[in-house]
């Protein structure tokens, strides 16, 4: 019988893992206290012709600074720093700070980032000490709950920056547009966030505005859209895709004339099958996919003729909420077929906002309007890092050139 090549990998005890942290730990001290005391000894080399009348150093070594605490990812760690004493006159004398560890340093960067993380994540701040004392020990200081608090308000200042930077020079191609609902907690109306997200011309999706509106009116997003244009986008998206229930179309009509309009599918067909009893849902549900995923507009012609035939005598409501929409409904058809997966829905904000109502469910939501929409923005910001370039992206220049696709295909394509 042969042997298998692959490694077998154990785990350790919980002793052999503490006693493993701790030579992690008194490594990392090490090399903390080697690195310092390098980078302390290489300013005092460049410094070494400094000297006074009798010719001694003037930048010298003078002790150690009272020992601190350090919290990194393997726990706290102990670090003495030495003091270096410079006896040049106020005017030549240099402060040396070292770059490995400032002055104020408590916690490592990536203890840092550690807690917005497990906040955006769902940790709620009564639970923030029995958390962080399980991924860093229970010696680590400065990591309370209050850190939140002052979080908070810089997240809050950043958001604020964002909302006013300048958009001058911008253009995207599309633009996915939707709101958002949520719960906050110390008010009775529920909060509807106003998101706008857009391709660039390289095919970069980026979040563009975020609003607090009132509910989806009209006013709301005309509100946001001129304030985007005010800002420098001056150039119109050649599509735009949201929900028909939106006050967006008739306020983009205003801000962004040329812009075509392109109706989400999975609201649409979440709308129709509300209109149909339960037992006709599946079915009709596939009759309704045949028409998006047809391959021509002909065939997703052929396919809406067919749902509207079968269903138009019993059930007149289901059928006039898409016949009603058509047209706007097989705009993608007229822009290239790699676009498409993109173009037919408004899943690139919806499948972000998966991330934000889960982390809103474990906590119950915000306490405030504010509270909520600093969320959002950096969940958002958070989920934009995995966000991928639209498939097809080299066909962006040809759709910004006013090129009409015919059935997803440039015209001498589908010519040919």
């Amino acid at each position: 019988m042969r042997e298998s090549s692959n490694p077998i990998v154990s785990v350790p005890a919980v002793g052999a893992q503490d006693m493993l942290t701790s030579i992690l730990r008194d490594g990392a001290q090490r090399l903390l206290t080697q690195a310092v005391e390098a980078e302390v000894a290489e300013w005092i080399e460049t410094h070494r012709h400094s000297r006074d009348e009798q010719g001694h150093r003037q930048v010298v070594r003078n002790g150690y600074l009272p020992e601190r605490t350090l919290v990194t990812g393997v726990g706290p760690v102990e670090v003495k720093q030495p003091r270096v004493l410079d006896r040049r006159s106020a005017g030549e004398a240099e402060p040396f700070s070292s770059k490995i560890l400032p002055p104020y340093l408590r916690k490592t960067k990536s203890i840092e980032e550690l807690i917005p993380w497990l906040y955006l994540k769902g940790i709620s701040t009564g639970d923030f000490s029995e958390a962080l004392a399980a991924l860093v020990g229970p010696a680590a200081q400065g990591l309370s709950a209050s850190t939140i608090t002052r979080l908070k308000e810089v997240w809050q200042a950043e958001f604020q920056d964002w909302s006013q930077r300048s958009l001058k020079g911008k253009e995207y191609v599309y633009v996915w547009a939707d709101g958002v609902h949520f719960n906050i907690r110390l008010e009775e109306d529920r909060q509807c966030i106003l998101v706008l997200l857009g391709a660039t011309a390289d095919g970069r999706k980026e979040l563009i505005a975020i609003a607090d509106g009132y509910r989806e009116s009209e006013q709301s997003w005309k509100a946001l859209l001129l304030d985007v244009k005010a800002r420098g986008l001056v150039i119109d998206p050649k599509l735009a895709t949201g929900d028909g229930a939106l006050g967006f179309w008739k306020a983009i009509g205003q801000v962004f004339p040329t812009t075509r309009e392109q109706r989400c599918w999975v609201h649409k067909t979440a709308n129709v099958l509300d209109k149909l009893p339960k037992r006709l849902q599946p079915e009709a549900k596939q009759k309704l996919h045949q028409i998006w995923m047809a391959q021509t507009r002909a065939e997703a012609d052929k396919a809406c003729d067919l749902f509207l035939a079968t269903y138009q005598a019993k059930y007149p409501k289901a059928t006039e909420c898409l016949a009603k929409d058509r047209s706007v409904l097989l705009t993608f058809y007229d822009f290239p077929a790699e676009h498409w997966i993109h173009l037919r829905t408004t899943n690139p904000i919806e499948s972000t906002f998966a991330t934000v109502r889960l982390r809103h469910r474990r906590t119950k939501g915000n306490g405030s309007r504010t509270a909520c929409l600093t969320m959002v923005f950096k969940l958002l910001q958070s989920a934009s890092k995995k966000w991928r370039l639209l498939n097809g992206s080299q066909l962006l220049p040809d759709v910004i050139a006013g090129v009409q696709f015919i059935n997803g295909l440039k015209p001498q394509t589908a010519a040919a």
